[in-house]
């Protein structure tokens, strides 16, 4: 790996409520048009990278306008895909989003400097819920914090120490 000076923006997007959970049955259990206007402006042009539940969860259609990746253990059919998290950074010459799910979250989190967090107001009271992985703040600073469309969403930036 290059110094970290001279290297594009690597970051994880994503949304989640106040207790941290990101999904549930493999779907987004909100739908908020703010976040997802905020997603696709903040990943247009960039490389996504995802896990293969949450390449299944979109159909198995690429994004249009990013290079897409999806991890997972087998080859997966008609799209770049990698065994691994360091493996796909590796591969990214440009500025790179992890998107989902909840294991590619945690795997990678060694290898960002960014996080951008919207959190949604939803209230989820499933055991199955995907959750994110907790933002030690000995790790992550808040570097901004504003609301979203009508300010039920809120977007924090945070950076790594």
């Amino acid at each position: 790996m290059g110094e970290a000076h001279s290297m594009p923006v690597r970051g994880a997007i994503v949304a989640m409520t106040r207790d941290n959970i990101i999904g549930l049955n493999g779907t987004i259990p909100w739908h908020h048009s703010e976040d997802l206007k905020r997603f696709k402006r903040t990943t247009m042009g960039a490389t996504i990278v995802m896990g293969r539940l949450t390449w299944e969860s979109i159909n198995c259609k690429a994004l249009p306008g990013r290079r897409n990746i999806v991890i997972s253990r087998n080859p997966v059919e008609k799209i770049e895909s990698y065994t691994s998290v360091p493996e796909a950074l590796e591969a990214c010459d440009s500025d790179t989003w992890i998107i989902g799910g909840g294991q590619i979250y945690g795997a990678s989190l060694y290898w960002i400097s960014v996080l951008d967090v919207t959190y949604v107001p939803d209230r989820i009271n499933d055991e199955r819920a995907v959750r994110f992985p907790t933002i030690d703040p000995s790790i992550w600073e808040q570097t901004s914090s504003e609301p979203l469309g009508d300010s039920s969403l809120l977007n924090v930036i945070y950076r790594r120490r």
